[in-house]
């Protein structure tokens, strides 16, 4: 076996009843819920009982997800499973950042709601939505953006699959030539034009509550969504490419190219949904695919892991 990654998920995989079972099965896990209660109560009742259109807002999406995307990742770490790298998208990055140890478990939460507050409130005043773009190149989606001012290609998600943010009525009109150039577009569960200029008020918000935030070094890897590299180690630098994630495009398809380059043939998504784990089996080939959403998928994953080191240990 190679090196393991832990994958974090991004907003848009949602769901009533996330982490319920992970909360109640494992004392890690547990653990992460009730620190976040204790600076945001009630949000682990959000996550298992909350409605879909309440944990489709913003402001309750972004606590709710980190949550359970740690939760999943802590009750791993509490299996004896360790990464030796992690990515998170968009907003799963700020899980990935707590988990590698650039933030404190309380600053990386309490970090997560102001993140999802500002984006809102950007939202409030600029509008717009996203839509997934299927069957097209990369290229050929920007080659269809280009004409408008207001639609911007932001998630590089897999080949034949790019997420586009913008204005309703120019995404509308864009999405129209897409399906006419022979695309799929789908229409993603998320409250504004997020990756994109739209957010350009949040990313200014969040460097400065960043100024006060303490950061250090990860202790783990991270790979970052804006460059597909390893983030910076110097406080500065760690700052500014949080700040600015919000309003640049993800490069998730060269975080997943890059990783494997780097001989990680292991991969687990640690929260809700399996959309990445989707996004990897597209864009690699010959690596092993897990997710960890509940407490069945985690002994799922734990069993596979050690039956494979076993297996490793007996042909050595």
């Amino acid at each position: 076996m190679g090196k393991i990654a832990f994958l974090f998920s991004g907003q848009g995989a949602q769901y009533p009843g996330m982490g319920k079972s992970l909360y109640e099965k494992n004392t890690a896990a547990k653990y992460t819920f009730e620190q976040a209660d204790a600076i945001r109560p009630g949000t682990s009742a959000q996550c298992f009982a909350g409605t879909k259109e309440e944990l489709s807002q913003t402001v309750n999406t972004q606590p709710c997800l980190y949550c359970v995307d740690l939760a999943a990742a802590e009750a791993l770490r509490d299996e004896g499973i360790v990464p030796d790298a992690v990515a998170g998208f968009s907003l799963g990055e700020i899980a990935a950042l707590t988990f590698a140890g650039v933030f404190t478990r309380q600053d990386g939460f309490s970090f997560v709601c102001k993140r999802g507050q500002h984006m809102s409130d950007a939202t409030q005043k600029t509008g717009g939505s996203m839509a997934a773009v299927l069957k097209l190149t990369n290229e050929k989606v920007n080659e269809l953006a280009a004409p408008y001012d207001k639609v911007f290609p932001v998630n590089y998600n897999c080949p034949g699959q790019v997420s586009v943010a913008g204005e309703k009525e120019q995404l509308d009109a864009f999405c129209g030539d897409c399906k006419a150039a022979g695309a799929r577009v789908v229409p993603l569960a998320v409250s504004g034009a997020f990756h994109s200029p739209f957010m350009d008020e949040a990313a200014a918000a969040l460097a400065e509550e960043l100024k006060s935030i303490p950061v250090q070094k990860a202790v783990v890897p991270v790979y970052s969504n804006a460059s597909a590299e390893l983030y910076p180690d110097d406080a500065q630098g760690i700052r500014a490419a949080i700040a600015t994630q919000v309003n640049h495009p993800v490069q998730w398809q060269a975080i997943l190219e890059k990783l494997h380059a780097d001989g990680f043939d292991t991969f687990i998504e640690c929260g809700a949904g399996k959309t990445l784990a989707g996004l990897v089996k597209k864009t690699l080939k010959g690596v092993n695919i897990y997710n960890v959403e509940d407490d069945d998928g985690l002994k799922a994953v734990v069993d596979a892991l050690k039956a494979e080191a076993a297996g490793a240990e007996n042909i050595q």
